[in-house]
């Protein structure tokens, strides 16, 4: 028997463990630049923008996964209490309403009606969730879960810029926390794109591409508002 190893049950998380760690290595790493660049003799103020950067933004991603996600466990909840009273007071038209489904799909319409007869005996309303509705145990909505994962990783990646500014030698921060950064970019999307089941060097570089893009942006608005002042 041919074993398959299938990665959409890490989808919930993984979607916000990754978007996590981006944003908090981008974010913070963007912050301390453009401070840095103006005021590069300050280096207190970047390290203090930096840590009022991190700490803010792993409460904020926590908070923002927490309640966009809760909106789709509510709108799913809401579709299943409909599924559930549609079963209740329809039952011969959604056993009809599943046939149909399993015909589109390439059954014929005797044993489409056999297979959605013996799933709505054994739960209707999973199989309805399921086939009709789209709603799966592996993708359902975890809001907890999506924000922990989010928090977590924001503040994981959000330390490597803030670290790498920490050591770095007076001078010379801009280039060592950019470098570390992007660095740190390319890996997460190589990661990412490895625990997803897509291209490694695909998946590298366009998180590289944005991040680089991102990055130079902060640094110039930092330098021009250096020296506007």
């Amino acid at each position: 028997m041919v074993s398959h190893t299938h990665r959409t049950h890490r989808s919930g998380w993984l979607r916000a463990a990754v978007l996590g760690a981006n944003d908090g290595v981008l974010s913070i790493s963007s912050l301390m630049l453009g401070v840095a660049a103006a005021n590069a003799s300050s280096t207190s103020a970047m390290l203090l923008a930096g840590l009022a950067g991190l700490v803010a933004g792993a409460l904020s991603m926590g908070a923002g996964e927490y309640v966009s996600v809760s909106s789709q466990a509510d709108t799913e909840r809401a579709d299943l209490d409909t599924e559930r009273s549609a079963l209740t007071d329809h039952y011969d038209a959604e056993h009809a309403e599943l046939r149909d489904i399993y015909v589109a799909r390439g059954l014929d319409h005797d044993l489409a009606g056999r297979v959605s007869h013996q799933l709505m005996a054994h739960d209707a309303l999973a199989a309805h969730a399921r086939d009709d509705i789209g709603i799966t145990d592996a993708l359902t909505a975890r809001p907890l879960q999506a924000a922990v994962a989010s928090s977590i990783s924001f503040a994981l990646g959000g330390a490597v810029p803030y670290l790498a500014g920490v050591v770095a030698p007076k001078g010379v921060h801009i280039p060592i926390i950019a470098g570390v950064s992007l660095a740190s970019l390319a890996l997460l999307g190589a990661l990412a794109a490895r625990a997803g089941g897509a291209p490694i060097f695909r998946g590298a570089v366009r998180v590289l591409i944005w991040g680089a893009l991102a990055m130079g942006i902060t640094l110039t608005v930092g330098a021009l508002f250096g020296a506007a002042t």
